[in-house]
Parts: structure tokens; C-alpha cells; sequence
């Protein structure tokens, strides 16, 4: 069976990240869709397809760009509680633990890395009561907590930085590059310069054939665990429980050189103790370059998040009021005419029917209207206040009719006037037709308000 390595899968985030940065390419998030899914408007999950990809350009609404410094990698937030197991870093681990999680977020924003978890003498992972905080008189170190917990400091988010992009499910990742700005950044850049390369974190028992650990029985005594390798200075301690060797610890930890340096194999071997059956162990070693080098690699992200906050009517009205929107989607390059790239902050991707001076009556929000000369339909997405502007959209349903100057228009729930006889159509801001739709999301509705500020964040995971 083959594979996806998380190398590969962080490449493609940061070519995307990249591309992202390039001064050619413009990203936008964009919200849709102001139909009901069906009766009881419970949303039904995207599909990947063409035919999903079109549905949603016709039914988008409003789009606003992803600023330069609003997108990061992400990572899934692991908040550090009192009372929880938390595994130590293991370079065999598939994925994210579901339980146990290798590193936290403490309450003051620092994120750290469980180099090795308390356990007790039969080798059971003890319960962390004791948070990590700050950092260590050398950006290199590791610290023990009173718990006995073995933790790596990697960086601090900043309050701004946490604002943008900490969600309920997330926390933003970086690499500093170049000498870093502000004081968590500066912070973070002396954790990177300081990481030591080939370090051998930890030790586990191989399993056998059966996936049983190996380790061994008949032990009468400690034995002495002796690493040989291409790196040096590792050191290692055995603890033995009821005849079998119940775990292998570096034996300080929060000495650097217990974990060694310039290490890219190793051999684990035990002798004395008597033993019946040898136990067999492994090394388990730091990533390339050390901790705290690049903490997207430590924490293994493969995600990115883009984040925008259209507020009220935003762009002058460029974000309708008083309707909802069901659909989130991310586009890449749209245009405003098919040829010219659109590059302002915020864009309309509705049009407007303009009335002929006051309809003869009130116009609904989510009706249809019908031209009744044409046969053109739309569905209503907003009213102007003195009624005489309907902001609209056209889809598969409606059909794409043209509605003529001075045609008779009538609504499905009320409402009747006559267009205007000349410039009666405003076009909108963005063609919805071009650009890449990158992502979409379909969810349950929200309705907008002029006081209200979204907080849309779009995160891409591999």
C-alpha cells in the first residue's frame, strides 16, 4: 500500500502558501447562496464536481480578498488541561493521536512540544498536573515539570496573530525567516537558531510478529542500555518491573547532551540482568534539524487557513443585509470581465434590476420574479429601501432570460413594477464565470445584519 509522506503533503501546503504570497495572484473568500436547501433546509455536503462548482458561482453573493498576512499554516489545537495523559514526541506516530496528544497550547498562548511523559515504574503514562510555562535559560533546552513531564518550548502566539487565526479546532504555525518581528517572533528565531541536529529523543519497544512488545522476561537485575551510533553523547536508563524491562528513559533529559547530537542511526543494546528473553528497543529520534527548527515539521502541520471578516454591509455594500448565505468558497484569480483580474478588497457578484420611479408594490426577499413580457426569472437577494433597485441572482432553476427596459416585472410572494427604460440592468462587480474555486463548503444559513462582522476562516487540509 502505498503512501503520502507528511513531506510531501506540507510541499504542497507551502506551494500553495507560496502562491498565495505572489504579488499575481489574488485570493477571495466568498459567501452564497440565499435559497433554502429543501424543505426543511438542512444543508447537503459538497460534492466534488463540476456541476457543484457551477451551481455555486451562480449562487455567490459577495467576495472579499484574503489580505497578504491572513493566511498560516494550522496545526489541530491541543489546549493543555490538567489531569490528560500526553504522549511524548514518537517518530513512528501516523498522523495526530487521537488521545494522548504530543504537544499543547498552555493558557498563556506557548506552545510546547512532550518530549517524554511521566510514567510510572511498570511503564504507564502518568497524568499531567503541572502546565508548562515560559521558557528555559537556553532556547536549546528541554525542562521536567513537577509532574515529571518532559517539555520543549517552541514559540508563542501573539495576541494578534491568536485573534486571526486560533479557532475552536485550530492553532497557527510558522517558520521565522529572516531575523523575526516583535518579541514572540524574536523569541522563536533563537529557538530555531539553537536546535541541535540528530538528537535521540526516546526509546520504545519494538513489537514481534504479533505486534506484542518485546519486553523480555527473567530479568533479575537493571541492565545497562549502551547506544552505538554515527552521533554521540546519548544516554539512556532502564527501569525493570516484574522480571521485564517496563520502559527506557534518556537519563536527564533536560540536559542536552543526554540526547545526544549528530545522530542519523543508532543501535539500542541492554547487557546483564540475566535475562530469559532480551527485551529489544529502539531509538526514537528528534526531526531533521531538531526540535524547534521549523515547528511546522515538529508538529507535523499539513493544513492551511485563510481568514477574512466582511463587517455589516463591508465595502459599501458590497455584503448585502437583511438576507442569508449558505455557501463559503475560496477563488483564486477572478476577474471583473472576463479579462481584467479584479484586485480590490471587497466585490458584489449580484446584479441589479433597476425600476421605473416607486414599484406599484413591495418586493420579497428570496421571491422570484418574472418578467412578464420575456419570461425571464431571477431570485431576489435584496430590496433597496425605497424599493426601486432589486439585487438578484439567476441559476438552472430560474433559467437565464433577459429582463427587458419597460417590461411589467411581478414577484412569486408580491410585489410588481416596471423596469426602467434605460440602464436598467447593474452589472455585477465580478465575473462569476472566471477565477478557480478552490474550495467550497455548504452549511446551514446565516443571515447577515448591518451590525454583525463575520468570522470566516477556510482551512485546507492534506
Amino acid at each position: 500500500m502505498a503512501i503520502v509522506t507528511n513531506k510531501f503533503k506540507r510541499d504542497v501546503i507551502g506551494n500553495i502558501k507560496t502562491d498565495f504570497d505572489g504579488a499575481s495572484n489574488h485570493y477571495y473568500i466568498g459567501i452564497g447562496r440565499s435559497e433554502e436547501w429543501n424543505s426543511t433546509d438542512t444543508f447537503v455536503a459538497a460534492q466534488n464536481s463540476d456541476y457543484e462548482e457551477r451551481l455555486f458561482r451562480n449562487s455567490l453573493q459577495s467576495i472579499k480578498k484574503v489580505a497578504d498576512a491572513d493566511a498560516s499554516f494550522v496545526i489541530p489545537r491541543e489546549n493543555w488541561s490538567s489531569g490528560t495523559k500526553y504522549s511524548g514526541y514518537n517518530d513512528a506516530q501516523v498522523g495526530y493521536p487521537t488521545t494522548q496528544p504530543y504537544y499543547v497550547m498552555n493558557d498563556q498562548n506557548g506552545v510546547y512540544l512532550c518530549v517524554r511523559s511521566a510514567k510510572n515504574n511498570d511503564g504507564d503514562i502518568l497524568p499531567s498536573t503541572s502546565q508548562p510555562t515560559g521558557n528555559t535559560a537556553s532556547p536549546a533546552a528541554t525542562f521536567v515539570t513537577a509532574d515529571d513531564y518532559a517539555w520543549k518550548f517552541l514559540y508563542t502566539i501573539s495576541a494578534a496573530v491568536a485573534t486571526k487565526f486560533t479557532s475552536a479546532n485550530f492553532l497557527p504555525v510558522k517558520v521565522i525567516t529572516g531575523s523575526g518581528s516583535g518579541a514572540t517572533e524574536i523569541e522563536q528565531k533563537a529557538v530555531q537558531d539553537a536546535a541541535i541536529d540528530g538528537q535521540i529523543v526516546g526509546y520504545e519497544f519494538v513489537p514481534d510478529a504479533n505486534g506484542n512488545l518485546q519486553k523480555g522476561s527473567g530479568y533479575s537485575s537493571i541492565p545497562t542500555v549502551t547506544i552505538s551510533g554515527d552521533g554521540s553523547g546519548a544516554a539512556a536508563t532502564a527501569f525493570i518491573s516484574g522480571g521485564q524491562v517496563s520502559k527506557v528513559e534518556v537519563t536527564s533529559i533536560g540536559t542536552a547532551s543526554n540526547l545526544g547530537t549528530g545522530y542519523t542511526n543508532a543501535t539500542v543494546s541492554l547487557s546483564g540482568g540475566s535475562p530469559t528473553t532480551a527485551a529489544v528497543i529502539r531509538p526514537v529520534f528528534a526531526p531533521k534539524g531538531g526540535f524547534g527548527k521549523d515547528p511546522r515539521v515538529d508538529l507535523r502541520s499539513s493544513s492551511i487557513m485563510f481568514v477574512v471578516k466582511p463587517d455589516g454591509a463591508d465595502g459599501s455594500g458590497d455584503f448585502i443585509i437583511g438576507n442569508d448565505f449558505r455557501q463559503v468558497g475560496l477563488i483564486k484569480n477572478i476577474t471583473s470581465n472576463g479579462s481584467t483580474l479584479f484586485t480590490a478588497s471587497t466585490g458584489l457578484a449580484l446584479r441589479k434590476l433597476i425600476l421605473s420611479g416607486t414599484p406599484i408594490s413591495a418586493f420579497s426577499v428570496d421571491s422570484t420574479i418574472t418578467d412578464q413580457t420575456t419570461g425571464a426569472k431571477a431570485v431576489v437577494d435584496a430590496v433597496s429601501t425605497d424599493g426601486n433597485t432589486l439585487t438578484f441572482h439567476q441559476n438552472d432553476t430560474t433559467g437565464y432570460g433577459t429582463f427587458g427596459a419597460g417590461n411589467t416585472v411581478l414577484g412569486s410572494e408580491g410585489g410588481s413594477g416596471v423596469i426602467a427604460s434605460s440602464s436598467h440592468i447593474t452589472a455585477a462587480e465580478v465575473d462569476t464565470s472566471t477565477g478557480d474555486v478552490l474550495y467550497i463548503d455548504n452549511r446551514a444559513a446565516v443571515t447577515r445584519s448591518a451590525d454583525q462582522t463575520e468570522d470566516i476562516k477556510i482551512v485546507i487540509q492534506l
